[in-house]
């Protein structure tokens, strides 16, 4: 096994989920789209990409924004946060709605406001999915407190804050702050928990984030079709994993026929790649340091891993060099995104240099790069592409040897 063959791993348990694809809700789409300003995020279209890997096509999915996020996460946490909402007004009148969710945002915005000054949002996060839990608080005119990782960012705990946030810092990592607000919300009596990772006995609001992501894959399919033909299809997905609540989303989206679904983590916090590799859920203990910020988990969702045990078809795991790289290049081509964004193209690269990628990667080959995330912290992204220029992108020889520095 080569040095590049040790950070892809080919799922021993992956099966092709056929059927998969139909058990996504069609009101989903239907609320994202009442949303105020809500709109699609752009399918860009990547030839220098597909020449350097030896495929027909590439397209990055980039979230640069959603509803004025820098990030895709508003668009599960809206959903979970409209599920959650209606099972408390449901509770309070004696209903159970499981998983229904309000049809249109103005029937999520009248029945919160009913509950304004006695329930507080709240949620643990590495960066975006607290931001947008706080946007969607600060919209729907409740309160929100949110539950961040000592290591985090100035950038994003500001970015928080300026929701209207309370932001309560935990000494730890993520997962530290993922427990600390769950012991808080069930002592408080007042905090609604939209968590988009789950535990026993808490797996109902996460499944309700990942059925929210599900109108990105609906738009890319549309989008796809629109750019190659009604017939087009995606043969390879590449996402970020964190949690695995988005991988989650893509496989049940995505991962039924022909696509083939390939993660891509940083090598410090590699919890979906170890949990493959061992036929079960493993903890990574932290510190999680790598740059990759919002990818810094070191358990995968328990709602999340029955799919991902059987839909990812690969997992990759990526360096931080190889992040900053892909950033830069996205840069080249006009696509601005954080490390954790572009480790889809990090992964990818890997995915490359793996002596069996010729499965996936044919000349015909479509892929497509879910890039999650636009610029969180203008400084940084500064510094990481002083001197890019659009139309500078590497040949594949450069990249090959940025991938053998990690």
């Amino acid at each position: 096994m080569t040095h590049f063959e040790s950070h892809v791993l080919w799922n021993p348990a992956w099966s092709a989920l056929r059927g998969a694809a139909e058990r996504v809700p069609r009101d989903v789409a239907r609320f994202h789209r009442s949303m105020p300003g809500f709109a699609a995020s752009p399918l860009v279209p990547a030839p220098e990409l597909a020449d350097q890997v030896g495929v027909r096509h590439v397209f990055v999915k980039h979230e640069q924004e959603r509803l004025g996020l820098p990030s895709f996460k508003v668009v599960g946490a809206s959903w979970a946060v409209s599920v959650a909402v209606a099972r408390e007004v449901g509770r309070e009148v004696g209903r159970e709605v499981g998983q229904a969710g309000f049809t249109t945002y103005d029937d999520l915005a009248r029945a919160a406001a009913g509950l304004r000054g006695e329930v507080v949002l709240s949620t643990a996060t590495d960066g975006n999915h607290g931001r947008a839990v706080a946007h969607l608080a600060r919209l729907l005119g409740l309160g929100s407190r949110i539950f961040v990782p000592a290591d985090m960012s100035e950038a994003r705990v500001d970015a928080i804050r300026g929701e209207g946030a309370e932001v309560v810092v935990v000494e730890g990592s993520y997962d530290d702050a993922v427990r600390r607000a769950a012991t808080e919300a069930a002592r408080s009596g007042n905090e609604l928990l939209v968590s988009d990772t789950s535990w026993p006995g808490y797996t109902e609001i996460p499944e309700a984030v990942v059925t929210g992501y599900s109108t990105i894959f609906t738009e890319t399919v549309e989008q796809l079709a629109a750019a190659l033909g009604e017939d087009a299809g995606i043969d390879v997905a590449v996402v970020p994993v964190g949690v695995g609540a988005f991988a989650s989303a893509a496989v049940r989206a995505l991962a039924s026929g022909s696509c083939s679904v390939v993660s891509a983590e940083p090598t410090s916090a590699d919890c979906l790649w170890q949990s493959l590799a061992s036929g079960e859920r493993v903890v990574v203990p932290g510190p999680h340091e790598s740059s990759m910020a919002g990818l810094n988990c070191g358990e995968v969702s328990l709602a999340a891993w029955p799919l991902l045990q059987r839909g990812i078809r690969a997992a990759t795991r990526v360096s931080d060099i190889e992040a900053v790289a892909a950033v830069r290049d996205l840069a080249a081509l006009g696509v601005a995104t954080s490390e954790s964004g572009a480790a889809s193209l990090a992964g990818l690269r890997r995915l490359r240099l793996d002596s069996r990628a010729g499965s996936l990667l044919r000349p015909a080959s479509t892929v497509v790069l879910f890039d999650t995330e636009g610029v969180t912290d203008p400084a940084s992204y500064a510094d990481l592409t002083a001197g890019v220029q659009a139309g500078t992108s590497r040949t594949d020889a450069e990249t090959t040897g940025v991938a053998g520095r990690a």
